[in-house]
């Protein structure tokens, strides 16, 4: 006789151990990095030369400028939206509707901003306060995360993640237990997933480009390239702000501490790393060298958003123009797999375009420093971790038409590599 299978899936990250060293390992390297790219050595690897005193992380200044940026993106998310999407379906058969504004927030953020600086807002100033703003948006992802565990223990069974309730206290902390939390409209997860870190990376980036033009007099050529590159993929993700909704992060995993700190801490002061790097390290750069990192970033930007506006066409109707002619397999869901086109090239082509694009962005930092490559070497660790999770998940949903397609595609993310 069959035993039983056990419905809950198998634990993520190590299990409790693992999510328990992750809610210290993660703050941990994120004041690592803010520190070595601040210091003369930049070291990625080796201790920071000291380590700040409390007066160094916490500034009441610091909090009341976090909790006014905190203030104005929510107030931006309930502005009427050019259009309101649905999500997909839930286990109760409903679907959340959710406001389109991400790019229209962008816009007006930097509107107020402008007229701030116009009025003398000292933009040049933020640079140094990286760390204490930090700390505070460390510290409110702690405290925003025990409360989205506590509303989770009376949210109704069907509002549960799938992955974020196995028990134990840690792991369930730092995975997340519901699914969409939210107080009557205001989607506490969709809101952080695109704006309050997101938005805070390029203007971040600004500041750390206008500090760099006080100091030397004009930004150079390498800070323009990072700031213009990383504009870019920004404003794509806030143009195309609908496409988030079939994400493993809004479908799948919970909102607790992992997204939570890792949407409004871990993206700001993190991916503004090679910014940060190049206001105290200046590097010379060329126009050739220039150009090629130029053409290298729209190598990795085309192969992104081809891959990611076909697989959005082809889910919205497969009988567009432009993707009805690609092959498919057909699941026992009912849903079709795209088997060419750049579907048909990796399984992952859009993970490709990421780390191209992650390369560019860190060549203009010269290559004597590893640490402005950690982005590069964290966002591969983390795509090829993420992959495997979508790995395991398709197989469960689609079972012999995802092995189909693992056959006809058998790179993951980089073809005749991985």
């Amino acid at each position: 006789m069959a035993l039983p299978q056990d419905p809950r899936p198998p634990l993520e990250f190590g299990g409790p151990l693992g999510a328990a060293a992750l809610l210290l390992l993660l703050p941990a390297t994120m004041f690592h990095l803010l520190l070595a790219a601040r210091s003369g050595p930049a070291r990625l690897l080796g201790p920071p030369a000291s380590l700040p005193g409390l007066e160094a992380l916490w500034s009441p200044r610091a909090l009341l400028l976090w909790l006014a940026w905190l203030g104005l993106q929510a107030a931006l998310y309930l502005l009427p939206a050019r259009k309101v999407a649905e999500g997909q379906e839930l286990k109760d058969k409903s679907r959340l509707r959710y406001p389109i504004n991400g790019f229209q927030a962008l816009v007006l953020t930097a509107l107020l901003v402008g007229l701030g600086v116009s009025a003398g807002l000292p933009l040049g100033a933020l640079p140094e306060m990286l760390l204490p703003l930090a700390f505070v948006a460390t510290l409110t992802a702690f405290i925003f995360s025990l409360f989205l565990y506590m509303k989770a223990q009376v949210a109704p069974v069907s509002a549960l993640a799938p992955g974020g309730n196995s028990g134990n206290p840690i792991y369930d902390f730092f995975l997340g237990r519901e699914l969409n939390p939210r107080i009557c409209f205001f989607d506490f997860k969709y809101f952080c997933e695109l704006r309050p870190g997101l938005i805070g990376w390029v203007f971040i980036n600004l500041a750390l480009l206008v500090k760099e033009a006080e100091l030397r007099g004009s930004p150079s050529l390498a800070m323009w390239l990072v700031n213009g590159f990383q504009l870019l993929y920004v404003g794509d993700a806030l143009w195309h702000e609908e496409a988030v909704l079939t994400t493993m992060d809004i479908t799948h995993d919970g909102f607790g501490f992992m997204l939570a700190f890792g949407d409004i801490a871990w993206v700001p002061f993190t991916y503004s790393l090679q910014a940060q790097f190049l206001l105290r390290h200046p590097q010379p750069l060329g126009l050739p060298m220039a150009s090629a990192i130029c053409l290298i970033n729209a190598i990795g930007y085309y192969i992104f958003r081809g891959a990611n506006s076909q697989k959005n066409t082809f889910r919205k109707n497969p009988s567009d123009p432009r993707v009805a002619g690609l092959e498919t397999i057909s699941t026992a869901t009912g849903r079709k797999l795209l088997v060419s086109g750049w579907w048909g090239m990796v399984r992952h082509p859009n993970y490709l375009g990421d780390l191209i694009m992650a390369l560019a962005w860190s060549l203009p930092c010269g290559v004597s420093h590893l640490l402005p490559y950690f982005y590069l070497l964290y966002f591969t660790a983390l795509l090829v971790h993420r992959e495997a999770r979508d790995e395991r998940q398709c197989l469960q949903k689609y079972g012999l038409a995802w092995q189909e397609y693992c056959r006809r595609v058998p790179y993951r993310i980089m073809p005749y590599i991985y």
